[in-house]
């Protein structure tokens, strides 16, 4: 029996086929979009990945680990956006600035021993300016000193999956244990952006005034692209020039991550390379969104027969330009649905197939919950249930 899938864009072409015990997939051969090799790049390192989707679109030894150099502050930055989210902190909470702040090395945002500098201040002084010595004093202000600072940001990496990452300072001046790697930094990134959007316009921001004095930000692409919008440039001797950008162009957004070119401006031109191959060989649809009913599949012995099924977050696919008319969804529903059921419960796995290949899963949850019924209900269900089956057992 073929279903129709709801369509949420009209024009793309999703639909499905439903069976009790097992899912079959039909598609037709459709010429292939023809798609050329990624950009080789003068780097070390690199990445370029899709924002909502999370599909990697290019990638050269992005999980060798690396010296991070300043795009070490994107952790730094996150754990203050995170702080500020659930309202621990506030932007202008007033940072008391320590001496061993103020003598901090390498690049900085020129705050003074013993003054008292705002949060909101601080923030754009690490994302704008990259200074190490603002960094120090929110490691400070957050957990007590740099040392259980860096504990914090290497509990989050774990939680957010960067799997060959290890921090062992807040600014990213080198040290041998101090490392990251292309993908887990593009991860960071993804995180940035879609956990915390209202502080995600402190990264295009081009420069920056403390004190009297301005300083720029070192991204150059956001002076010459105006869909750059972030997020963060590093350099050390040992790390090389590196370069975090994300950039947005008709609803879709990439993130590129460069490490250990040779100058400042190799690492915008690389980058460069990478999001234009993006961009133009490549589209982000959006399927369906978070809460979208798209079955209702026969519950068993419920207060109601037919339990809705969609996905708990909005679902995203990122596929070659022109070949959206091979999308294809298939439904995989627990066979024998039983009461109770609780919202939210994992119940199937909804698969997007490319032609014949699969593309994407996402787990099916209930979106409501069904109570068991009542006894004779119950009894009914039974009866129904058994014939059910039995008719599928032989004509099935």
């Amino acid at each position: 029996m073929r279903v129709p899938i709801p369509v949420f864009r009209p024009w793309l072409l999703l639909s499905l086929m439903l069976f009790a015990s097992q899912v079959l997939a039909q598609s037709v051969p459709v010429p292939q979009t023809m798609i050329p090799a990624p950009p080789q790049l003068a780097a070390t390192s690199w990445i370029l990945m899709d924002a909502d989707s999370g599909r990697v679109l290019a990638e050269h030894d992005a999980d060798e680990r690396l010296p991070p150099a300043s795009l070490t502050k994107l952790m730094t930055a996150y754990l203050v956006e995170r702080e500020l989210d659930r309202g621990n902190i506030q932007p202008d909470d007033t940072v008391p600035v320590s001496e061993q702040a103020w003598r901090t090395g390498g690049s900085k945002m020129f705050i003074e021993v013993d003054t008292l500098v705002s949060v909101a201040d601080l923030l754009k002084g690490i994302i704008v300016v990259s200074g190490n010595d603002a960094s120090v004093a929110v490691a400070e202000y957050l957990a007590g000193g740099e040392r259980p600072f860096a504990d914090m940001m290497n509990q989050h990496a774990s939680r957010l999956g960067m799997h060959n990452t290890n921090f062992v300072n807040a600014t990213g001046l080198p040290d041998e244990n101090h490392y990251s790697s292309a993908r887990d930094l593009a991860l960071l990134s993804e995180h940035i952006i879609n956990d915390y959007p209202a502080h995600y316009a402190t990264y295009a921001q081009k420069e920056f005034t403390y004190a009297d004095i301005t300083q720029p930000n070192r991204n150059r692409l956001l002076w010459r692209d105006p869909s750059v919008d972030g997020l963060k440039t590093g350099w050390t001797e040992e790390a090389g020039y590196c370069l975090v950008a994300s950039a947005e162009r008709d609803e879709m957004r990439l993130i590129s991550v460069v490490m250990g070119t040779s100058s400042e401006e190799a690492r915008a031109q690389e980058t460069q390379k990478l999001l234009s191959y993006g961009f133009r060989y490549y589209e982000t649809l959006r399927l369906y969104d978070q809460g979208a009913v798209l079955t209702s599949p026969r519950v068993w012995g419920g207060e109601k027969n037919e339990l809705r099924v969609g996905v708990d977050e909005d679902v995203h696919m990122t596929v070659p330009r022109s070949r959206n008319e091979e999308l294809g969804a298939r439904l995989d529903i627990r066979a024998d649905l039983t009461a109770p059921v609780a919202a939210g419960e994992e119940v199937g796995t909804l698969q997007v197939m490319l032609g014949e290949e699969v593309v994407g899963e996402q787990p099916l949850v209930a979106l409501e919950s069904i109570a068991e019924g009542g006894l004779f209900k119950r009894l009914f269900d039974q009866v129904q249930r058994f014939f059910s089956n039995l008719y599928d057992e032989w004509f099935g």
